[in-house]
C-alpha cells in the first residue's frame, strides 16, 4: 500500500533498525549452530527478498488502497457493523488480521499449490533474521489477494493495515531470529507472542513439527486450535526440508525456480529415508531449552 511519508520513515526504521538489533542479538547469544556460512546465506536471502518485495510493491498499492477505500466508503466488513472508538477499532483490526493470517499460513502448508510457493521459505538450512525476508515472489503475490479478502471481510482501513503490517514485520524478524533468550523469559513470552524457540520447531525437518506453530504474531491461535508444539529442544531440531538438505539444492536460482519445477517427496531424504532422532523431548507443553 502507498504509505504516507511519515509511515515510510517508520517502516524503514522498523525494517533496518529491527534487523540490526536482531542481528546483534544473534551474534551475542546464538540459539543454534550454523550449517552454512552466514554471509553466503544473507546475500542469497536478501537477493530473494529484493526480487519478491519489488514485485509486491508493484502489486500491493494498486489493489489494496482502492479495496480499503471501497470498504470504508460502503461501511463493509465485520468491524463496520457497529460504531466504536477508533482505538478499539484499531486493536480489533490487528487481532482479527492476525487471526485470519493464521489461516493463510495453515493453507500454505496444507494446499499443495500454495505449499509450492511457501516451500522456498522452508528449504533454508539455517534459521535467522534473514530467513524472515526469504519469501518467494509467488507467495507474496498470492498473499495480496488474500490481504484484499481480509480487508473486505474484517473492514479495516489502509492505516490499520499499515500498523498491523509494521508490527507483524517486527514480530517476524524476532521469531525467525537465531537468538537464545533466557528460557524463563521465553516461557513467559510464548504465552502471548511467537518466539524464536517456538518458530524454530515450525522450521523443523519433521513434517509433524512443521505442521504446528502456525501463528505469526500472537501465539494465541495455536493454543486455540491445539496446534501448539513446545516440547522439542532446539538441539534436536534440524532446520530445513529433508529432500533439500544438500547445499546445491538451495542456490538462489534454484530457490526462485523451485515452485515451477517437478516436486520431490519433501519429507524424505534423497535415499527415501525419513528424518530420525532420538527421543529428546521435554515435558509436554513446556518450552524446551
Amino acid at each position: 500500500m502507498r504509505p504516507l511519508p511519515s509511515q515510510a520513515v517508520i517502516s524503514a526504521v522498523v525494517v533496518v533498525g529491527g534487523y540490526v538489533l536482531v542481528l546483534a542479538a544473534e551474534m551475542l547469544r546464538p540459539l543454534r549452530e550454523r550449517v552454512e556460512p552466514k554471509l553466503r546465506r544473507v546475500v542469497r536471502n536478501f537477493t530473494n527478498a529484493g526480487v519478491s518485495f519489488a514485485i509486491l510493491t508493484l502489486l500491493q498499492a494498486p489493489l489494496l488502497v482502492p479495496v480499503a477505500k471501497w470498504t470504508a466508503d460502503r461501511h463493509i466488513g465485520l468491524l463496520n457493523l457497529m460504531p466504536m472508538p477508533k482505538g478499539l477499532h484499531l486493536i480489533l483490526a490487528i487481532v482479527l488480521m492476525d487471526y485470519t493470517l493464521w489461516w493463510w499460513h495453515w493453507a500454505n502448508h496444507r494446499v499443495p499449490l500454495l505449499w509450492r510457493f511457501h516451500l522456498p521459505h522452508h528449504v533454508d538450512l539455517d534459521l535467522d533474521a534473514s530467513t524472515a525476508l526469504r519469501f518467494h515472489f509467488g507467495e507474496l503475490s498470492l498473499s495480496v489477494l488474500y490481504r484484499a479478502a481480509q480487508i473486505i471481510l474484517i473492514g479495516v482501513s489502509s492505516y490499520e493495515v499499515w500498523v498491523w503490517q509494521t508490527i507483524l514485520f517486527a514480530s517476524i524478524l524476532f521469531h525467525h531470529s537465531n537468538t537464545r533468550l533466557p528460557l524463563a523469559v521465553e516461557r513467559w513470552l510464548v504465552r502471548f507472542i511467537v518466539t524464536p524457540r517456538m518458530h524454530g520447531i515450525h522450521h523443523s525437518d519433521r513434517e509433524t513439527e512443521t505442521n504446528s506453530n502456525w501463528s505469526s504474531l500472537l501465539s494465541w491461535w495455536d493454543y486455540l486450535h491445539q496446534t501448539l508444539l513446545l516440547n522439542v529442544p532446539q538441539r534436536s531440531v534440524t532446520i530445513g526440508v529433508p529432500a533439500y538438505q544438500d547445499l546445491t539444492d538451495v542456490t538462489i536460482g534454484k530457490v526462485l525456480l523451485l515452485p515451477f519445477t517437478s516436486q520431490r517427496n519433501d519429507w524424505r531424504h534423497a535415499d527415501g529415508s525419513l528424518p530420525m532422532r532420538t527421543n529428546d523431548s521435554d515435558a509436554p507443553g513446556t518450552l524446551a531449552g
